[in-house]
């Protein structure tokens, strides 16, 4: 026996109309009977269409403030019928209920009233009750008919029918449920998150994944799940891959900390500032940043927080990089980065970052606040004799947003707005400070002058010691441990200045 099925009724019911005129065109031309209610009633008779009103199948009009004008059981006795089942078609005969083989809905667009700030209350009235409970019913049934549950799948639609005369297959019919069921569990989800107020209950819902080449290495498989076309405008070059995506999230987070700021630019790789400078000029920045570690800045990601002009192009078009980042080209500086074919080119737009961090663990996930907190002057705490310099405060808050968004164990190195080097990921933290000296060094830094920003507190006054006798003229950290004061009595022996923050910057 034939899966085919020849649609000989639809119901529509749809918030938007964009791109239903056709649909509603072709389905009168194959002779489908249209049911319809309230705006799209009204939508679909202004095109010429004969169009049933469901209060005419219902006898009974649309209720309180149309809030009730689908539910009724000749409307779900019509998608919900079992056609191979011999009590469901006496019962569809006694009721007098009339086959619906098509169900078209285009929900209450409830995540963009969210979005945009709306009261609760107007809020509340965006969330779908007659459409959520059709799609539901339409693809539990997909055996006999076909739902389609979003405005993105209606160009598929308007294709199969056309191309078959009405006719759809079961494999046409369950494909579109997946695709009905994907739609309400989103739907469902946003409402949720909008309720929930309890840490203990966590739910996440995408629309879009985008397959990529590959995961971390290419023996792995890679997807990345979101809305990417939200924060950037790819303008240039090839597709993004898994680590360029963890690289620029490590970008535009980290250049978030200089957005009002001079202009600055920061080369990364493998999530970590390798270069970062604040200057006059951005041209200045960048070639102050690739100072920093011109070794590892080949195959970076490169961001900035203003208008990369055509001087910076230029210097940028020298070097070998994955990504280049920033609010905006001049159309010179454009043409210039485009002469690399792969060159992949970004426009960050103005978007708030997320708030919430998420990652898998073991067989779940975890879930933590966005590390908001950015170390400014007025949190310093002054715990030696000696007092930092205005130069020396500025860069050790310089020093401390770096530090911030680097791998722990961490220490930074920075003297006048530059970074001289970092010790990253290191499992001590006399480890991360001998390792950004050897780098500031092997790149002809003079340490003398410099300040040293640590992620964490100081367990002893090793580090303090070490970084003295390179000549590091003052020190920010957290503070916390039972022994800070071994650190604080070094730095008072040797003029060293140091300023707590209270706050522990740790990034796994």
């Amino acid at each position: 026996m034939s899966d085919l099925k020849l649609a000989k009724s639809a119901l529509i019911s749809v918030f938007s109309k964009d791109g239903l005129a056709p649909i509603a065109k072709k389905l009168h031309q194959l002779g489908i009977t249209i049911y319809s209610t309230g705006g799209t009633e009204k939508y679909i008779k202004d095109l010429g269409i004969e169009v049933i009103p469901v209060e005419d199948l219902t006898s009974y009009p649309s209720i309180l403030g149309g809030r009730v004008k689908t539910l009724h059981p000749k409307v779900f006795g019509g998608i919900l019928n079992r056609q191979n089942n011999a009590n469901d078609v006496a019962e569809m005969k006694e009721f007098e209920i009339p086959q619906i083989d098509i169900v078209i809905v285009d929900l209450y667009p409830f995540e963009k009233t969210v979005a945009s700030g709306a009261s609760e209350e107007d809020t509340i009235e965006k969330i779908d009750i007659g459409g959520i409970s059709l799609i539901r019913a339409a693809a539990k049934n997909f055996k006999d008919v076909l739902c389609v549950s979003s405005v993105d799948d209606y160009t598929e639609f308007l294709e199969l029918i056309s191309q078959n005369n009405g006719e759809t297959s079961l494999e046409d019919r369950k494909k579109f449920a997946g695709k009905a069921f994907n739609v309400s569990s989103h739907y469902d989800t946003a409402i949720f998150n909008f309720f929930n107020s309890e840490e203990s209950v966590f739910k996440l819902s995408f629309q879009k994944g985008k397959e990529l080449r590959y995961g971390e290495n290419p023996h792995q498989k890679g997807t990345f799940y979101g809305e990417f076309d939200a924060i950037f405008d790819q303008l240039h070059g090839k597709e993004l891959s898994y680590n360029n995506l963890l690289d620029v999230d490590a970008a535009v987070n980290l250049i978030d900390e200089f957005k009002n700021d001079s202009p600055t630019f920061a080369i990364l790789k493998h999530n970590n500032a390798c270069g970062l400078a604040q200057r006059d000029t951005l041209v200045e920045a960048y070639n102050d940043a690739l100072a920093g570690d011109p070794v590892s800045a080949f195959g970076g990601v490169l961001i900035s927080n203003v208008k990369i002009d055509k001087a910076t192009a230029e210097e940028i078009h020298k070097l070998f990089c994955e990504v280049v980042i920033a609010p905006i080209y001049d159309a010179e500086a454009l043409e210039i980065l485009k002469g690399k074919k792969n060159r992949i080119i970004l426009v960050q737009k103005e978007i708030e970052l997320p708030q919430k961090q998420v990652r898998s663990c073991l067989n779940g996930v975890l879930v933590q606040d966005r590390n908001s907190k950015t170390d400014r002057l007025e949190d310093l705490k002054l715990v030696t004799n000696n007092k930092p310099s205005e130069n020396e405060l500025n860069d050790l808050i310089f020093a401390s947003k770096i530090c911030k968004h680097t791998k722990s164990n961490t220490i930074v190195l920075a003297k006048n707005k530059q970074l001289l080097a970092s010790g990253t990921g290191q499992t001590s933290r006399v480890d991360a400070l001998n390792q950004s000296i050897v780098k500031a060094k092997a790149f002809n830094f003079d340490l003398k002058g410099a300040v040293m920003a640590s992620d964490a507190f100081f367990p002893f006054p090793d580090c303090v010691e070490i970084a003295g006798n390179e000549g590091i003229t003052a020190v920010i950290q957290p503070g916390g441990s039972i022994k800070d004061q071994l650190s604080i009595d070094y730095c008072n022996q040797n003029n060293i200045a140091m300023v707590i923050t209270g706050t522990r910057h740790f990034k796994h």
